[in-house]
């Protein structure tokens, strides 16, 4: 009986025919725009410098100019918080309370009719210096006007959760591209590599619609997506060594992994997935000292656990992200997103049919311990290098969901979000909606030019952020043209 021999990549271009006529046929097309493409400098980016250099792809890279930023917090209100209910007053709301709406807009989301205008029952009042005007639904937050940039004349393009919290995060309403954190990991790196660049943590209530898609690297290397943390116990599963395993035998077994694992490596060189796998089994080994060390909160002091809310079942929960947020900071990770709300409806800030009730919940989960995050960066030094945004998917009508209903509709045309930190211009309100508060009417700010400021103050150009990805260099803000918010520089 004939033998054969196994060959493990017997060609260049794969071990089957289906491999030969794929790698073959698209090398034979590219040869040419490769060539163009190289003398052009379309593959002077970050990715190929990333992808020759032998260090870890999330290791600290210089920035293309010098800013304050060195990090960022996304406070991610998922639902869709009311403008006119925290950071756009309206009188007129008052006067016209209980009236039918005359405007432009004849439905909202999903064919819904749109109600009577509605008044916010929640006090506007000044505060600092500035005299920003906040709602008392923020009472600890409202000592930090002087420091806060609301963006009051904010819009997007979709009315939907899910591909709203998409744009919000990756600046596209289709699954399958980077999140704002996956572009800073990529450009900026990391400076503490025994923990992830990209930290999220969810509300215990469900992850946002759309799930781990807001915070993936869609087309770039897996290793920089964003981690999922637990805020309570062990933050990621599977993390804690097995009983009766040692650290010699763990690291034996890792480095016989390895090898193997490069090994396979070797003849896929470009299959970025595989290459982050790798890395994240070193990742894990390195994590399990400094990862349990993070969310062990044993050793804060009774006063700060009282002032983050962790002795209060309302604040608790999203109490002790912040803290983990302040903690991880600390640590040198570079971008961190916390969920205020999850699941659907009423479980978030989407308060279809009590919008009052639901916005006291949730501000009321959220306020004391953003403003305790905010009080510590100050104490610590850290202000100044941290950049706070703070905001939803959209925003939500100025009218009800019918006669004596007190829920509110989504409202894309019209919102606010604020900016606080490092870089940023604060006690000031940038924009407006009309006298209702529907619709952006002056200097409106597309999510993407959001997003250009965001990069802008992390020291990087949107314009010059790119990823060669499907024959272009893909960007955060897409292929429109888009504008930094200068006003809300300092």
């Amino acid at each position: 009986m004939k033998t054969y021999r196994f060959i493990p990549n017997p060609t260049p271009c794969g071990r089957t025919r289906r491999e030969f006529l794929w790698q073959a046929g698209g090398g034979f097309a590219g040869l040419a725009l490769i060539d163009l493409l190289t003398q052009s400098g379309a593959f002077a980016g970050r990715a190929l410098a990333a992808e020759a250099s032998p260090q870890s792809p999330t290791a600290a890279k210089p920035p293309h100019f010098r800013a304050k930023a060195k990090r960022a917090v996304f406070l991610f209100m998922n639902g869709g918080p009311s403008q006119v209910d925290t950071f756009d007053p309206k009188p007129a709301l008052t006067q016209w309370h209980g009236k039918p709406y005359r405007g432009e807009a004849k439905v909202g989301s999903n064919g819904r009719a749109i109600g009577h205008l509605m008044r916010s029952p929640f006090e506007f009042r000044r505060h600092g210096q500035s005299g920003l005007e906040i709602s008392s639904l923020f009472p600890h937050t409202a000592r930090f006007a002087d420091d806060l940039c609301v963006i009051r004349s904010m819009h997007t393009d979709t009315a939907a959760h899910a591909s709203g919290c998409l744009q919000m995060n990756s600046g596209s309403v289709f699954i399958g591209k980077p999140s704002l954190g996956a572009w800073l990991s990529y450009g900026l790196g990391t400076s503490n590599q025994n923990l992830p660049s990209f930290v999220v943590m969810t509300d215990p209530r469900g992850g946002p619609i759309g799930s781990a898609s807001n915070w993936s690297a869609g087309y770039m290397p897996a290793a920089y997506q964003g981690t999922l943390f637990r805020s309570a116990g062990v933050p990621l599963l599977e993390l804690a060594t097995p009983p009766g395993t040692t650290d010699q035998s763990q690291r034996h077994s890792l480095d016989l992994l390895r090898k193997l694992n490069e090994e396979h490596l070797a003849s896929r060189a470009h299959e970025s997935e595989l290459a982050a796998r790798i890395e994240s089994y070193e990742l894990a080994f390195r994590m399990q000292t400094d990862a349990m060390d993070v969310v062990d909160l044993s050793r804060e002091t009774a006063a700060t656990r009282e002032m983050y809310g962790l002795n209060d079942k309302l604040t608790a929960d999203f109490g002790r992200k912040c803290l983990i947020t302040r903690r991880l900071l600390e640590r040198g990770v570079r971008t961190i997103q916390l969920y205020s709300g999850g699941g659907h409806i009423e479980d978030t800030w989407d308060g279809h049919n009590d919008c009052i009730q639901n916005h006291k919940l949730h501000a009321g989960e959220t306020d004391r311990p953003i403003a305790a995050l905010m009080t510590d960066l100050k104490r610590l030094g850290m202000w100044d290098e941290t950049l706070l945004i703070w905001g939803g998917e959209f925003g939500r009508t100025p009218t009800s969901e019918g006669v004596d209903k007190p829920g509110r509709d989504h409202d894309w045309h019209g919102f606010s979000m604020w900016l606080a930190g490092a870089g940023v211009r604060g006690g000031q309100a940038i924009g407006a909606t009309d006298e209702f508060g529907f619709r952006a009417v002056d200097e409106p700010v597309h999510v993407s030019d959001l997003h250009a400021t965001i990069l802008h103050l992390m020291g990087l150009d949107h314009h010059r952020l790119t990823y060669f990805h499907s024959g272009l260099n893909q960007r955060l803000t897409g292929v429109v043209e888009r504008s930094v918010v200068t006003k809300a520089l300092a």
